[in-house]
């Protein structure tokens, strides 16, 4: 399988201005700026999609862990924080809500950090990975 985004950059540094499109379309001409980026300017960043990204395949991840231990979550919901310093992602950061009926809090920290370590994103992330996994 292989999936596809694209970029397009026009001008300059903090003038410059670019635009994100998805293969399928979630995202069409997504603006993202120097403003977006590093104030809070209108915009996506490259950041923020990272986060989108590692959030969401860390919970399908967890979930077919869930599966697989004969667990049916009602709910997942994960929060990505992402770190940018000195020119470098140094920290992605999962804060996990999760509701799962009939799991033990062993368990449940347990397939949550399988989950962390083994999803493709975390995989591909040559940063530190935190978790914060709680059961609602």
């Amino acid at each position: 399988m292989k999936k596809f985004a694209q970029a397009k950059w026009e001008g300059a540094g903090k003038q410059g201005k670019g635009t994100l499109t998805t293969e399928t379309d979630a995202l069409q001409n997504a603006s993202y700026t120097f403003a977006s980026r590093f104030e809070d300017g209108k915009g996506t960043n490259p950041e923020e999609l990272i986060a989108a990204a590692h959030a969401g395949c860390y919970c399908m991840k967890l979930s077919f862990d869930l599966e697989e231990a004969g667990f049916d979550p009602k709910s997942l919901d994960a929060k990505c924080d992402i770190t940018l310093e000195d020119g470098g992602i140094t920290n992605s950061h999962i804060t996990l809500k999760a509701d799962i009926t009939g799991i033990n809090e062993q368990k449940f920290q347990e397939l949550a950090k399988k989950a962390k370590e083994e999803c493709p994103i975390s995989i591909l992330l040559d940063t530190e990975l935190t978790l914060d996994a709680q059961l609602v």
